[in-house]
């Protein structure tokens, strides 16, 4: 029972310590208007009681009630001049006495959102940059010099040293000879042969071109033979222009011919070539021929190839009729033991069509020839 009421003090001062606790350092921000606090009641000492008789039945007291908690007032924000406000006083904060926080002067502020006291109105416009910013008219910056050892030697002596190793390098003189068919041809009745070769001699801009092609049959000699004399000059870096003289020595009468042309490599790696031929009778000759490396395997290769023949005219004494005079379709496959040898086999189908097919009939022989060919692609 003495111990009563100093258990009930003790509950008191438990309850009302947090209120005490409270953190109010803040209260001296400059602008900032706090309520004052409330003055806490006077917490009355307990009295001492003096020992109460001895009863042989003491009267059971009722417990002692703990006095309510005071509330804690309602922190204020609203009405705040956030420019008067000194952040040095802040802790933590460190800002030199003249910088004041402006808010008013922070990007990207939406002023209908703003809090209220706040002066916004100030807010400067966000400028574009980097991406966004718009398309100038300044010229371009100037290319860096192809020559950068001309800023360290003589021009003159660079550009003779240049053109000495373009001509050890890249100018020197090549030449090449290769025979795209030479073959053997197994017909109906009678078999034959045929050639396709082409040589050349030069740079890489100017070359001396030599082309001849022609075919037999072996009892009957020479059916048809001609060699080309060209001047090839690249026009390109896949494509030469070429001019000369063709000369025909089978069939009677022999025919020359002034020739203007093309060589070279068209998109997708195909091979091709065309030609017109004007005569010394004045006729009128044209030729396109093509064809593509389908490579199988590495040694491997598949080549379709077509040859279309024109006249402008019939030339009765040579056999050619105007139009499409004849066509030639081959397939073959080689296997390049080198790049340098490749013996191949196939097949080849050669039409006349139009009047030189009726030249044909009328001669005894067919308009149309389909012949199965074994031979060698070779080049050196």
């Amino acid at each position: 029972m003495r111990l009563a009421p100093f258990l009930a003090a003790a509950a008191t001062m438990a309850l009302t310590a947090p209120a005490f606790a409270q953190n109010h350092s803040m209260h001296n921000m400059p602008g900032m208007s706090m309520p004052a606090a409330q003055p806490q009641a006077a917490k009355p000492k307990p009295k001492a009681r003096k020992p109460a008789p001895r009863r042989s039945a003491p009267a059971a007291r009722p417990a002692r009630r703990a006095p309510p908690k005071p509330a804690k007032p309602p922190a204020v924000h609203q009405g705040h001049d956030m420019k008067e406000m000194d952040h040095s006083t802040m802790p933590g904060m460190s800002a030199s006495p003249s910088e004041t926080m402006d808010h008013d002067a922070m990007p990207g502020m939406d002023k209908q959102n703003e809090p209220a006291g706040h002066d916004m109105t100030a807010m400067p416009a966000m400028q574009p940059t980097g991406t966004a910013l718009p398309a100038g008219s300044e010229p371009a910056p100037r290319p860096p010099m192809d020559h950068y050892a001309d800023r360290q030697f003589p021009p003159a002596e660079m550009a003779r040293a240049r053109r000495k190793m373009m001509a050890e390098e890249g100018g020197q003189t090549l030449s090449q000879v290769m025979f795209n068919l030479a073959e053997y041809q197994v017909r109906q009745g009678h078999d034959g042969y045929r050639w396709d070769g082409e040589a050349w001699f030069g740079g890489d801009i100017n070359r001396l071109t030599l082309k001849s092609e022609g075919e037999g049959a072996f009892r009957n000699g020479v059916e048809a033979a001609e060699i080309q004399a060209l001047y090839s000059c690249a026009i390109g870096p896949y494509f030469n222009l070429q001019a000369g003289v063709r000369y025909d020595f089978k069939p009677n009468p022999s025919r020359a011919y002034a020739v203007l042309g093309f060589e070279g490599l068209a998109p997708y790696w195909f091979e091709v070539e065309g030609a017109v031929f004007l005569s010394d009778k004045v006729d009128l000759l044209g030729r396109v021929e093509g064809y593509y490396d389908q490579r199988l395997t590495q040694r491997l290769v598949l080549q379709p190839r077509v040859e279309l023949n024109f006249a402008a005219q019939d030339v009765p004494e040579n056999r050619i009729g105007a139009g499409l005079s004849n066509a030639e379709l081959g397939l073959r496959l080689r296997y390049e033991i080198t790049r340098q040898f490749a013996p191949y086999v196939g097949v080849s189908y050669d039409a006349k069509s139009g009047q030189t097919a009726r030249y044909a009939r009328d001669d005894g022989e067919d308009s149309t020839t389909t012949s199965f060919v074994a031979g060698v692609r070779i080049w050196f």
